[in-house]
């Protein structure tokens, strides 16, 4: 018997062959298609186009930088016109970001392309696990507060005292404390930090927390701590809201005790007797030993010094070096968190920047520690005693208080 090729082989078996169809479109095209259907999953999923934010889910957050090229790509409206009954391309809500180019947004997200195939829209080729793990630890979608009638008139009195001058709209990052009871401006939304949950240990061994963090609009979020610092910062409008009235933080000894707190009733940070103090550390750490007579722990405690200080050598707080203290005030009928929040205020311009390693070789950045002399310490404690502490500005080059 001849031998056969495939062809008549499989004519002879009655298998008829059909002429594979030419693919109807490019890699390229298919690559837009899909990720275009992606787009359109979380649009019938959540009834709305993805958005940008650091709030938001790095996956929402790559499905609207897609939308932003797809919308701008010439061939995209014709490819995708079958698919696009939401009309998701139509340009009426145009993107700040549309001035970027693909590699400078996907930047943006810290998300990177290989470097071949780069002008690939939908395809993600490379995401670094640092930056995953930390947007994913960001995730806080803001909610309906459903109590928000327990807050309103807590900003409608804020937005008073604003605009009467009683509160001051300060540019953040000169203080970037964030406590319960403070306000802020963020992406144009006066936020109430109503609450502060227990401290979790960040990716990078340093605190964090997250926040119940309340919005004028009637909406909340709880987002971490260092989520916020970082919005604030970024924001150029971002602002912190002075305190209306630091309030009498020290007992007056011809008024009650019940005189002597913030607002009518006491808060629960409120201790009847304290005492400020302050710290020089014997660390070897070069710089500390080269700075050591203007490097200063200052903080406040409602027990025993000693005590607080007797593990030292043993703490990053305390730069994992015994400490000598060099001044204490004893104080009365004081607000802790208040107390602490004016020195980080004061002095946060000249915070000691260095991070150190812990017991277990985690960096840590110890905090309450500044490059500031000891008198003038003791010149703000006085200041907060007689109230002028609420104008007063410290000048690191002339290293004294002014205003």
């Amino acid at each position: 018997m001849a031998e056969m090729n495939d062809d008549e082989l499989l004519d002879a078996l009655g298998v008829e062959i059909t002429p594979l169809k030419a693919a109807s479109h490019s890699p390229r095209e298919e690559r837009i298609i899909a990720g275009f259907e992606d787009i359109l999953r979380f649009y019938q999923t959540h009834g709305r186009v993805p958005l940008h934010g650091e709030e938001r889910d790095i996956f929402e957050r790559l499905y609207a930088v897609r939308l932003d090229q797809l919308r701008q790509s010439p061939e995209a409206p014709t490819l995708l016109a079958a698919l696009d009954e939401p009309g998701l391309l139509m340009p009426e809500m145009t993107s700040k970001l549309d001035d970027l180019d693909e590699d400078a947004l996907l930047a943006a997200l810290g998300l990177a392309h290989e470097a071949d195939d780069q002008d690939d829209i939908t395809q993600l080729r490379h995401v670094r696990s640092s930056t995953e793990k930390r947007a994913a630890a960001d995730i806080a979608e803001r909610t309906p507060c459903a109590d928000f009638d327990k807050f309103q008139a807590l900003f409608e009195q804020a937005e008073r005292e604003l605009k009467a001058g009683v509160r001051i709209a300060l540019r953040f990052g000169r203080d970037a404390s964030i406590l319960i009871g403070n306000y802020f401006i963020v992406g144009g939304q006066l936020a109430f930090v109503a609450e502060i949950g227990e401290a979790i240990k960040a990716p990078n061994g340093e605190s964090d927390a997250r926040l119940r963090v309340i919005y004028a609009n009637g909406t909340e979020s709880n987002l971490l701590r260092r989520s916020l610092q970082r919005a604030l910062y970024k924001d150029e409008t971002g602002r912190r809201l002075s305190d209306p009235d630091l309030g009498p933080l020290f007992g007056v000894p011809q008024q009650p005790a019940s005189a002597t707190f913030f607002g009518d009733q006491p808060e629960p940070d409120d201790i009847e007797s304290g005492t400020i103090y302050v710290l020089r550390s014997l660390s070897t750490h070069p710089f500390v030993s080269e700075h050591r007579e203007l490097i200063h722990k200052i903080g406040v405690t409602g027990g025993k010094l000693e005590t607080r200080i007797a593990g030292a050598a043993k703490d990053a707080t305390y730069l994992l070096a015994d400490v000598e203290v060099v001044a204490t005030y004893k104080l009365h009928n004081l607000n802790r968190s208040r107390l602490e929040n004016i020195f980080h205020r004061l002095f946060g311009a000249v915070q000691l920047d260095l991070t150190i390693e812990d017991r277990f070789g985690h960096p840590v950045k110890p905090r309450e520690w500044f490059l500031v002399p000891l008198h003038v310490i003791d010149e703000a404690v006085e200041r907060i005693r007689d109230g002028s502490i609420t104008t007063a500005v410290y000048e690191p080059t002339t290293a004294r208080l002014v205003g």
